[in-house]
């Protein structure tokens, strides 16, 4: 375990999606702070915004449930993106005058876990669109469902009342058509209004599940008529759901991609579902990626009916195109690392995030109420700098800039916003109680404290540490009940549920497999010292 004073472990997979930006400076020898959140809070955020993401995950569903089967989960499982796209932050007012709003909010304080000092500057995204009332083009829909053996029974009417849900927020000027696959895949329903609820139903109805998995024919048949029907007034669109590991056909993984990409390019985005514990989840998260779509996990009936309309009344239809993302940092900072994207490409004083759509979330505010299986509305990319040793920078309240450019992807219009972000402190210095600028920079603080703590604490479980893994979790639950007992947060209040089972799953673990903890556990620090 020595090796946690000198590699960042953390950062293996601090992944997200884009409706935070977040750029924490973090190391171990910076002295705690014992009154982390003692400011008084600044004024509210503004009532009713939606939240803005990318296509990607969507949701941490998988991970929930290994948790909730009593169970520890592999490292690979937790996607940072889907876990942060289950936070909703609460930004400022979307006043900006455009459809996508950018916000710049700075936080200091100590980490929940060990009390050394981060630097949070968390960007958001908002919009003052309502989901529900988004002026989109019509649909060009086909829905590629697995009916293979193994969905007989309550997965099969799970996905088929999710299904049903969908056709309620179709519209009349849309077209859907349905592909069922086992064996091979065959054509249920072809090029139907989104308002003949009769057929849709009737299509539905006659999903019937035998045989085995197709991963391939499933989706081959399913672009093909896709493309076919391809009209340039209408967003063509491929929903592939399954439960299962390809069984029949060309199963290779590769080949799936590759299949993706090519009618990808063509303008054909897909979205993935994966339904229980096991499906190919790195397939389908890998066709979603290269498809430009989303993915979701799909763990019960209500998370069926809560994706499937959300996807129908949210994803289908992007807010921005060709999204940039530039970050300059000050004179008193670098860029340490960057962390839940793909697009990032940087240097020690700047880079730029590429982005090819963002999309709204349907969650207006963070303490709507939770129902159904996912949370949804939020999301984040995180971004270290760190405080320059001995720098004296010109303007030391200078942290950075942020600008960022899209396209309308209604007008052809090109948007461009830009904020400075400055911070009344010197670069390395905290305030006694910390400084943040925002209630939702608070949030956003705990939010990457808890991602960071699953993430470390499952990979200690593969190393069978089970020891350290409890402890830090047990530090994170102390941590996050102070906060919540100031500040209660439905989300938070979720996630410190998982916590609690983590720990209870992996005492279970080092009971069964009789590992000795021997001396007292280290002190694990999550953001060590380069």
């Amino acid at each position: 375990m020595k090796r946690f004073a000198s590699q960042p472990r953390r950062a293996l997979a601090l992944g997200a999606s884009i409706l935070t930006v977040a750029l924490a400076g973090c190391a171990a020898d910076d002295a705690a702070s014992s009154a982390r959140f003692d400011e008084p809070p600044p004024p509210a955020a503004a009532p009713g915004a939606s939240g803005v993401t990318p296509a990607g995950a969507q949701d941490f569903g998988q991970f929930r449930q290994i948790l909730e089967a009593g169970d520890v989960p592999h490292p690979d499982v937790l996607d940072p993106l889907g876990f942060l796209a289950e936070h909703k932050l609460d930004y400022p007012a979307p006043d900006c005058g455009d459809d996508v709003c950018l916000h710049a909010l700075l936080g200091v304080g100590g980490n929940l876990m060990t009390g050394t000092n981060c630097t949070l500057l968390q960007i958001g995204l908002n919009s003052p669109l309502d989901p529900r009332e988004l002026q989109r083009p019509p649909l060009g829909l086909v829905l590629s469902i697995d009916t293979s053996g193994s969905m007989r029974g309550t997965p099969l009417r799970a996905v088929q009342e999710g299904l049903y849900e969908m056709q309620r927020v179709l519209r009349p000027e849309d077209r859907v058509s349905i592909v069922a696959y086992a064996d091979t895949a065959r054509i249920v329903a072809e090029d139907l209004a989104g308002d003949d609820a009769d057929a849709i139903a009737a299509a539905i109805e006659a999903l019937e599940s035998f045989g085995s998995t197709n991963l391939y024919d499933g989706l081959f048949t399913a672009l093909e008529l896709a493309a076919a029907e391809r009209d340039p007034e209408r967003e063509a669109r491929v929903i592939f759901l399954s439960d299962g590991v390809g069984t029949a056909g060309l199963t290779h993984p590769a080949r799936l991609e590759a299949l993706a990409d090519g009618y990808a390019r063509q303008g054909i985005g897909i979205t993935t579902i994966g339904l229980g514990v096991d499906f190919d989840l790195d397939t389908m998260r890998a066709i979603s990626d290269t498809g430009a779509g989303n993915f979701y996990f799909l763990e019960d009936a209500a998370a069926a009916a809560e994706v499937f309309a959300e996807e129908a009344l949210t994803f289908l239809v992007p807010v921005a195109l060709d999204v940039q993302i530039e970050v300059y940092a000050g004179e008193g900072y670098t860029v340490r690392g960057a962390y839940g994207t793909r697009g990032w490409t940087g240097g020690l004083r700047s880079g730029i995030i590429d982005q090819a759509s963002l999309f709204l979330a349907g969650r207006q505010r963070a303490d709507d109420p939770i129902e159904g299986g996912r949370r949804g509305g939020g999301g984040g990319i995180l971004i270290e700098l760190m405080p320059r040793t001995g720098a004296d920078p010109a303007d030391p309240d200078e942290v950075g800039q942020v600008e960022m450019t899209y396209t309308h992807p209604q007008t052809g219009a090109a948007v461009v916003q830009r904020v400075d972000i400055r911070n009344p402190f010197a670069p390395g210095e905290i305030p006694e109680g910390g400084h943040f600028t925002h209630d939702t920079v608070r949030k956003g603080f705990v939010v990457l404290n808890v991602l960071v703590a699953f993430q470390l604490a499952a990979e200690l479980a593969q190393e069978a540490d089970y020891a350290n893994a409890i402890a830090l979790l047990e530090a994170l639950d102390g941590g996050m009940t102070d906060w919540l007992a100031d500040q209660p947060d439905p989300d938070l209040q979720d996630d410190l549920r998982y916590v609690r089972l983590f720990i209870e799953n992996l005492a279970r673990a080092q009971s069964r497999l009789g590992v000795q903890t021997g001396t007292a556990p280290e002190r694990v620090e999550p953001w060590p010292a380069d």
